[in-house]
């Protein structure tokens, strides 16, 4: 049950579920950014089914296109190009002709995933690994929203605008103990790809304090009067239903005589304006009565249910808009923790490595002299440790700053050597290399990660 539940519901931490992530990781590998080429929607689904995701290319295809299609997220994690459907519920091409990249998005949601941010399993295959979850700068999970059925649970949590949610995340840094009621003056409420406007305020409140709730989104029309007749002309439509879908309800409507008042219907939808559906109505109609009578009747007004279920922790929770706020900024801040700890050990590594590339440029002549005379790599490395850098000239190398933070991690001495690691870092370099060591340029390499240490070791300090 535990598979089900997490295939079907989507991670409080990055929105998404494991097809999703799995697909813009497959995406990432083949170096899809946002400024690449796009490459054949095909070869997208095949890299994800052959090294992530054991199903069919016609599985993993109809997720993809989701990704990309804007009527459906907010804000697309996919950038398309090619026949990927549209709002008037025509089906997207094959996936041998449609072409995909990055969004900008998804480039966010994937950046530092190679800095140790996040945990990685095995593959079904186990030959490789993916991530759990993506790191994530892009609140995905609230901004895009997310749907999904379970055994006995579903999700339905409805997309936002993003910069009101970047705005309650900073109000909810500034002032923990914020209410509801608070981030309510923020977010609004749910904000549509498609339009609409929502009844009422007091389901929105009810979804955001307790988890659950109802809204009542309408189309958003216009009447058009003149001294002959009116019309009605549909701009935008609830979320989740098809242009032409509305149409035929509509025309039904009007043929089976609930709603008298309509003379004709045109779909002058383009390019430009992809809804706008005109309603002519007869000399007798009143445009209101009329208009009531869609929203009573046709799909022009939509119930949505709202339920903010999601994992946290691997297990399935209901949250308030707090709850996914505070859950968010709980994976960053693990986020930002990992990647300083990683930049830091890389920092301090890169720090060993250029104390012993300035030991050995104190005496570089012996140092290349004696890797000339040594018979066996062995050899060199046992003869270049027992070679002695006097303090002095570390000192001048390193500098006040840099010899004062050496002498209190490895103490004060007369001379030093060189380690194993630094010997090998040494050994990898051409001799080349080593007669073209510039100690001014070390010196300034090395002043530069003393204060990328420090100011890693202030990030990690701050809680």
């Amino acid at each position: 049950m535990s598979v089900i539940v997490s295939r079907a519901l989507p991670d409080v931490r990055d929105g998404l579920k494991p097809s999703q992530r799995r697909i813009l990781v497959a995406m990432n590998d083949l170096n899809l950014s946002p400024g690449a080429g796009r490459v054949k929607c095909a070869k997208i689904c095949g890299d994800t089914s052959g090294n992530y995701h054991p199903h069919g290319e016609s599985v993993i295809y109809p997720t993809l296109v989701r990704m990309a299609q804007e009527w459906v997220m907010r804000y697309v994690l996919v950038d398309k190009q090619g026949n990927f459907g549209s709002i008037a519920g025509l089906p997207p091409a094959a996936m041998r002709y449609t072409e995909a990249r990055l969004s900008h998005f998804a480039a966010l949601m994937l950046e530092d995933l190679n800095l140790d941010t996040v945990d990685f399993v095995p593959t079904y295959d186990e030959r490789r690994k993916e991530p759990t979850v993506l790191p994530s700068k892009f609140p995905n999970l609230l901004v895009n929203g997310a749907t999904g059925i379970a055994v006995g649970m579903s999700t339905d949590i409805p997309p936002h605008n993003l910069g009101e949610i970047c705005d309650a995340i900073v109000r909810l840094i500034d002032e923990p103990d914020v209410t509801i009621r608070e981030l309510m003056q923020i977010v609004k409420g749910p904000d549509f790809p498609t339009g609409g406007i929502i009844c009422g305020r007091g389901g929105i409140y009810q979804a955001y304090a307790t988890g659950q709730g109802r809204i009542v989104v309408r189309a958003r029309t216009e009447i058009v009067e003149n001294d002959k007749s009116a019309k009605i002309i549909i701009h935008e439509i609830p979320y989740q239903k098809q242009r032409d879908q509305i149409e035929e309800r509509i025309a039904e409507l009007v043929n089976d005589g609930k709603i008298p008042g309509i003379r004709n219907i045109r779909n002058e939808s383009d390019l430009k304006e992809p809804v706008r559906l005109v309603l002519e109505l007869k000399r007798d109609a009143d445009p209101e009565v009329v208009l009531n009578q869609l929203y009573q009747y046709s799909p022009l007004q939509q119930t949505y249910s709202i339920n903010l279920l999601a994992l946290v922790d691997g297990k399935p929770r209901v949250l308030t808009l707090k709850d996914m706020l505070q859950e968010f900024l709980r994976h960053r801040v693990t986020v930002i923790r990992r990647r300083t700890t990683y930049l830091l050990n890389k920092a301090r590594d890169r720090k060993h490595t250029v104390e012993g590339l300035l030991l050995a440029l104190a005496d570089i002549d012996r140092v290349i002299r004696t890797i000339r005379e040594s018979k066996t790599q062995a050899e060199a490395k046992e003869r270049l440790m027992q070679i002695p850098c006097p303090s002095a000239m570390l000192h001048r190398a390193l500098g006040d700053d840099g010899f004062s933070q050496f002498t209190q991690e490895h103490g004060a001495a007369e001379e030093y050597f060189l380690s194993p690691v630094q010997v090998d870092a040494i050994l990898r370099m051409s001799l080349g290399q080593l007669v073209n060591l510039e100690q001014e340029k070390l010196a300034n390499e090395y002043a530069g990660l003393l204060a990328d240490i420090a100011e890693y070791n202030r990030i990690l300090s701050d809680e």
